[in-house]
């Protein structure tokens, strides 16, 4: 059994150093996550207010959770990348970084002159990630991108839905989150190889990319069949002879809960466990191959688990479910999820002492390191680390006063 890790080798990422010209979400969480994991991230803001997501919910007594949730760990400088100096600021800080990461509107890095091209000039290894909202080469590229237009244009809004009810897009934001996953990966899939072969290079992903790749094999069979996929309360997979359902239903107090079932033997293994076998054959689905191709089986089918689910308690249905083995959980609410035992158990929520907030209520990390485990930080102030940075690029406590004076940082 090795060691516990000491308090210095938390995160895997130390050396790694990342500069960030980025707003929002997409373009701030794959570093906030290597702030995590212990990477030394610039977060590069403008002097009059800094990133506009600052002022994003921001509740009273405890700060913004967009921004604190998105900029966790990073530091903050400023620099007004209109003036010449800002923007040779800016260069020296790529020169020495590993990664740098980019989501302007499409030609606004080149315009305020961050754009690869510019950047690679002073770093040949530099690993340049840019994020779009359609992607470079189709015919709205040149349009800026949100969370809510990947989630039309890539298909989730119909994972959302209800069949006669309109389609919606999520409160989650999952296009803008998926990409920042995305990011993360590619960017560390590309510092390896520039650490390989000296050689750095540009990463280009969109919100609308990463939402079609999170539709995984669905989007898939979509397209195979040349048809949308059945959705609502139950999602319906497979084929008449290995048919496979994962569905939801409300307990006799409203409470809902799901399951999931893959092939003949998970069906009547869940069925005898809730004690609904002997009922589900008299109604005729001894197999349920027959609701694959048939909306009114589909329907028949429902309604009489419907009936079933409302005679008795979730706790219950899930218990009996997962003693037969059956993959069941209850439906939480994004407090319950919160709260939820496994969640709370493997540190995926936990708390942070924030300086001015107090005790805070915050993401945990997804990932469990046995030799360098994360460590979240917090979000920092507008410009908090000006003078720590600078210093490190050489500046003198004179220059520093000078360049605050003149609005450049």
């Amino acid at each position: 059994m090795s060691a516990p890790p000491s308090s210095s080798s938390w995160g895997p990422l130390q050396g790694v150093r990342v500069v960030s010209c980025s707003t929002a979400q997409a373009g701030t969480v794959p570093w906030m996550l290597m702030a995590d994991l212990g990477a030394d991230v610039i977060k590069i803001e403008t002097p009059d207010g800094g990133d506009s997501s600052r002022g994003m919910t921001v509740l009273p007594g405890k700060g913004s959770t967009f921004f604190e949730t998105n900029n966790r760990g990073v530091k903050s400088v400023t620099l007004n990348l209109k003036t010449p100096e800002g923007r040779a600021i800016l260069h020296k800080l790529a020169a020495k970084a590993d990664i740098f990461g980019q989501n302007f509107r499409p030609g606004a890095a080149e315009k305020n002159g961050f754009g690869y091209e510019e950047l690679r000039k002073h770093n040949p290894k530099l690993v340049y990630v840019s994020v779009s909202g359609y992607g470079t080469k189709g015919p709205h590229a040149h349009l800026p991108g949100t969370d809510s237009m990947a989630q039309a244009l890539g298909g989730i809004a119909e994972a959302y839905s209800m069949p006669g009810q309109k389609m919606r897009t999520g409160i989650a934001s999952v296009a803008d989150e998926s990409t920042a996953m995305l990011a993360f990966g590619g960017a560390l899939a590309a510092l390896l190889h520039a650490r390989t072969t000296g050689v750095g290079q540009k990463i280009d992903l969109s919100l609308l990319g990463s939402l079609v790749r999170l539709m995984g094999w669905t989007f898939t069979t979509t397209m195979w069949r040349d048809q949308n996929p059945v959705t609502g309360q139950a999602r319906i997979t497979g084929t008449k002879e290995r048919p496979g359902i994962s569905a939801s239903f409300n307990d006799r107090d409203g409470k809902p809960l799901v399951f999931q079932l893959v092939g003949p033997d998970n069906w009547r293994d869940a069925m005898s466990a809730c004690g609904f076998w002997d009922r589900v054959c008299a109604a005729g689905f001894e197999t349920i191959g027959s609701i694959i191709d048939s909306e009114a089986k589909r329907a028949e089918l429902l309604a009489l688990l419907d009936s079933l689910f409302a005679t008795g308690t979730r706790a219950d249905w899930v218990a009996r479910l997962r003693g037969a083995d059956i993959v069941s959980a209850p439906i939480n609410t994004l407090l319950e999820a919160s709260n939820d035992p496994d969640v709370v158990a493997n540190g995926y929520v936990t708390h942070v002492d924030h300086p001015k907030h107090g005790k805070l209520k915050v993401h945990g990390t997804p990932w469990q390191f046995s030799e360098t485990p994360a460590k979240p930080g917090i979000a920092p102030e507008l410009g908090e680390h000006n003078d720590a940075v600078l210093s490190e690029l050489g500046f003198g406590a004179a220059e520093v006063a000078d360049l605050r004076s003149r609005k450049i940082i």
